[in-house]
């Protein structure tokens, strides 16, 4: 039996009628401020409360050759161990408590707010991390940390380039690791194969079109024959480790005079800007791919988010039926957009061998190419964000080898659990974030023209 429903009466004269509606708590309101007041206890109560008693920090700042007029900036600062650390963590404390009271009155922070927040909390935490593990060793140098970062995220941040090249335009890139390793084949055996002081760039240049080949192969697969992405990107990486294992092992190995010689492209220093205190040589003392990096990332940014190429690439990424209606050759941008992130990712596998000045290794990617789809995860397939994802993984790598290094041994941190440190930082920001990121609609999805 239904339930009429009376009519409203009609309005008697103009006025409008605005709807109202009230914004309810979401019902996870109190997560982010929970796992900020749970961090912020836990390093209080290890860092802070547990400090060797009368121990003290040193950290190094500017070095002595910098251009620091006046002694601006000094060159070390020594802190009390447990004060110091107890400060650094009540001031996570009061941000966690700012979270609390803005979830609660249901406040709607500006994304910049927020976002400044939350790197402030990770800002101070580290620092308070730092600050005890670092307790009654030698200095431990800021500048010498971000430096080791910079190099760390090179090939983390060119893979996950890649990766946001060609999942915006909805192919699945899981070859990233074949990718790396490939670019530091080719850019190893070239530059030895030329030697000299040519060697290097003609190593530069053989990197991304070694790792064409596996680009190639992805987009064949995948965008061709519609095979199973996932699938084919892990067949991709292991065919990678296989085949240069074995260059490796019948070639590499027997005349490594001739094929697998050591050697590192040139650092380009920027006068006076490269004089500054700890970022000068941070940022302006590196090599190539360096720089290049970071003209990457502001290119692809401009163009993927301001210019038609961009919005053809997230519209086949997007809805490709849609896109090929209105005259645009979805397969062919996915082949391109596969092939131009392969020879990106290349370029970070260079970084591995002619960036560092070290030999082709066998394997000696080393899962950097999953880390590398992890920050692309983590950064929202956003050039800028993927970046920020992998310079996040790097300082967690060059956390663990600084504290690995310190005669202190990490301040009573076991070995293992440093070598573990990057991948615990990688698994909890991405679980982080798992659920809330927007993937493109067709990633993953093959495209058959009707």
């Amino acid at each position: 039996m239904s339930t009429a429903v009376a009519p409203q009466p009609p309005v008697a004269d103009d006025t409008v009628i605005e709807r109202t509606v009230l914004a309810d708590r979401s019902r996870s309101w109190w997560h982010l401020p929970a796992t900020l007041t749970v961090l912020a206890l836990a390093a209080m109560v290890f860092f802070g409360l547990r400090a060797k008693a009368g121990a003290s920090t040193t950290f190094g700042l500017a070095e002595k050759a910098a251009l620091n007029p006046g002694k601006i900036i000094p060159e070390t600062v020594t802190v009390p161990t447990g004060p110091a650390t107890i400060v650094l963590t009540a001031l996570c404390l009061a941000i966690a408590a700012f979270f609390w009271w803005a979830q609660w009155a249901n406040v709607a922070l500006r994304p910049l707010v927020r976002i400044g927040l939350l790197a402030l909390f990770a800002l101070l935490w580290v620092l308070g991390f730092l600050t005890w593990a670092s307790a009654g060793s030698e200095t431990m140098s800021i500048g010498s940390l971000l430096q080791t970062t910079i190099v760390l995220a090179v090939p983390l941040a060119f893979g996950a380039q890649a990766g946001v090249l060609s999942e915006r335009s909805g192919v699945i890139n899981m070859a990233i690791e074949g990718q790396l390793l490939f670019g530091a084949f080719g850019a190893a055996l070239v530059s030895s194969l030329v030697g000299g002081a040519l060697g290097p760039w003609a190593g530069l240049v053989a990197a991304p079109l070694m790792a064409l080949v596996i680009g190639a192969l992805l987009a064949l697969f995948a965008v061709g024959y519609q095979v199973q992405q996932i699938i084919v990107g892990v067949v991709l990486n292991v065919f990678a480790v296989g085949l240069t294992s074995f260059f490796f092992g019948t070639v590499m190995r027997q005349n490594p005079e001739r094929f697998n010689t050591a050697s590192v492209l040139p650092h380009w220093r920027i006068p006076i800007l490269a004089d500054l205190p700890v970022i000068g040589r941070v940022l302006f003392d590196q090599n190539i791919l360096v720089y290049l990096m970071w003209i990457i990332v502001a290119a692809l940014t401009v163009a993927m988010f301001r210019t038609r190429w961009g919005l053809r690439v997230r519209a086949v990424g997007e809805h490709p039926r849609a896109a090929d209606t209105v005259g645009i050759d979805v397969n062919r941008t996915r082949w391109t957009n596969v092939l131009l992130g392969s020879a990106v990712a290349g370029l970070g596998g260079a970084t591995l061998t002619i960036g560092t000045n070290v030999a082709f290794g066998e394997d000696m990617s080393a899962g950097k190419g999953y880390i590398a789809l992890a920050a692309m995860i983590l950064g929202r397939y956003h050039p800028a964000g993927a970046l920020a994802a992998a310079l996040l993984f790097a300082f967690a790598d060059a956390t663990q080898l600084k504290l690995s290094a310190v005669s202190a041994g990490g301040g009573g941190i076991p070995s293992d659990v440093l070598l573990m440190l990057p991948y615990i930082v990688t698994l909890f920001a991405v679980a982080g974030v798992v659920g809330r990121v927007r993937v493109p609609a067709a990633d993953g999805v093959p495209y058959v023209k009707q």
